[in-house]
């Protein structure tokens, strides 16, 4: 971190019940763009520089602390939700020292590089209490900035405005920029004068002002008031998270056919000429190379694809390996611990699970392999299946050497080992290992009846 950044600690606020989402799960841990919207929040804090965050708890402590420790977070819990004053003292602020910031987790369209500007700001203006404002047309529940002759007179909650003031265009962000000290002097003066029955932070500025103390605000961008309340909020969020990914991506080079229907998570990296077609979902780190083309509807979840392959309609990929020039699908499904080699072809509704697959193989249609080494240059028939699954309910390993054909229709009953350069018959079950250069045919013989069906 630069020297010129100031220090702080954050405080962010969790312990709302999110009745408004409708649903059991708390509302800070509904997904935005494939992660927790709180788990968003703190690792932008933490990229900004943060040098503690602090997490205010309240229902579904127990599923939020899942997500908060790993991050370096510390909860602490609200015991009654009654006001974000409230909540903000529930984390110790006795225990707190220097610069302080205060933010909301469902708001994750703020950014580390608008936290950075925002905390500088506050140090150049020598606040003692700043509030983040933007403009919205439509306010709706946020509360309304209120100004005398230009200068930050009261935050007004909607509930508490009157229709005048609901006019208002400025808004609160939520977010605020104070000190220890002032947050350990002020806020225990807040008090509870409102229908909600609710202490408000906010009332911060009417306090600080009252008390000659510098209160101001600090104008930033709107999408820094998109807070999430209800499942249309979340989508409007998540959506907006995906196009700026987007534009990202094709500033890099790659090509998006069409954006709004495009959804790449933030972790996941794209190389130069890929082409992704709408519906393609990339998610959790993957690593798409250079020239590929994503087709519509492939699903890929922390996979590494190597340059120039083509994954083709509807395949599902998840925590595998993909070497260049492949082909998958369309309709294949690789699962986890594969890794599948250079210009191989895995084609339409072909499933591997566990399995090295090498170089210039192919397996063209129709087939399971699980838990399986199939070498180099081996062509795998159509309905071939590896029998990995035991009555002893243990999983066993089949291997095929280099060059091997396996014709259509044959079970490969593992534990099983076949050679190098074999040739496997048509409808066979294989239950013994086969030497290199060999051919091996396991089927019934077949027989005619004459007149059998008059």
């Amino acid at each position: 971190m630069s020297a010129k950044e100031p220090i702080f600690t954050a405080i962010v606020l969790a312990a709302g019940k999110g009745s408004r989402m409708k649903t059991t799960l708390p509302k800070v841990l509904h997904p935005v763009a494939g992660v927790p919207m709180i788990y968003k929040v703190i690792d932008e804090v933490n990229k900004a520089g943060a040098n503690e965050v602090r997490v205010v708890v309240g229902q579904g402590e127990f599923l939020i602390r899942q997500v908060v420790d790993p991050l370096g977070g510390i909860c602490f819990k609200q015991e009654k939700a009654n006001g974000t004053a409230k909540a903000v003292e529930a984390c110790r602020i006795d225990k707190l020292e220097g610069l302080t910031l205060i933010i909301n987790a469902d708001h994750p369209l703020v950014t580390a590089q608008q936290i950075k500007t925002i905390l500088k700001q506050h140090v150049a203006q020598s606040h003692d209490f700043s509030v983040v404002s933007c403009q919205k047309e439509d306010g709706g529940e946020l509360g309304r900035v209120v100004r005398h002759m230009g200068q930050l007179k009261a935050i007004v909650e909607p509930q508490n405005a009157s229709h005048e003031t609901l006019k208002i265009t400025e808004v609160n962000s939520g977010i605020y920029v104070t000190d220890a000290e002032f947050l350990s002097e002020y806020l225990p003066l807040i008090k509870c004068e409102n229908q909600q029955e609710e202490y408000h932070l906010t009332d911060l500025v009417e306090i600080g002002s009252n008390n000659k103390l510098k209160v101001g605000l600090i104008e930033g961008e709107p999408e820094l008031a998109m807070g999430v309340n209800n499942q249309k909020e979340l989508a409007m969020v998540t959506k907006e998270l995906f196009r700026k990914k987007c534009q990202n991506l094709m500033e890099q080079g790659v090509v998006i056919i069409d954006p709004e229907n495009t959804y790449v998570e933030e972790d996941v990296t794209v190389g130069e000429g890929t082409i992704l077609y709408p519906g393609v979902y990339l998610k959790e780190a993957s690593e798409i190379g250079k020239m590929c083309i994503i087709e519509p509807n492939a699903f890929i979840i922390n996979s590494k694809i190597g340059n120039e392959c083509q994954i083709k309609a509807g395949s599902y990929l998840s925590k595998c390996t993909i070497g260049e020039k492949a082909a998958i699908g369309p309709y294949a499904h690789v699962r986890p611990d594969s890794e599948i080699g250079d210009e191989t072809k895995i084609g339409n509704f072909v499933e591997l699970k566990k399995v090295k697959f090498g170089n210039k193989s192919k397996a063209g249609h129709l087939t399971y392999l699980g838990d399986a080494i199939i070498g180099e240059d081996v062509n795998i028939g159509c309905g071939t299946i590896t029998c990995n699954y035991a009555a002893d309910k243990k999983k066993y390993l089949t291997k095929i050497g280099d060059g091997s054909f396996v014709g259509s229709d044959t079970q490969f009953v593992a534990p099983v080992e076949v050679g190098k350069n074999t040739v496997i018959g048509s409808g066979s079950t294989i239950t013994k290992n086969v030497p290199d250069n060999a051919l091996a045919v396991a089927r019934g013989k077949q027989f005619n009846k004459e007149n059998y069906t008059k």
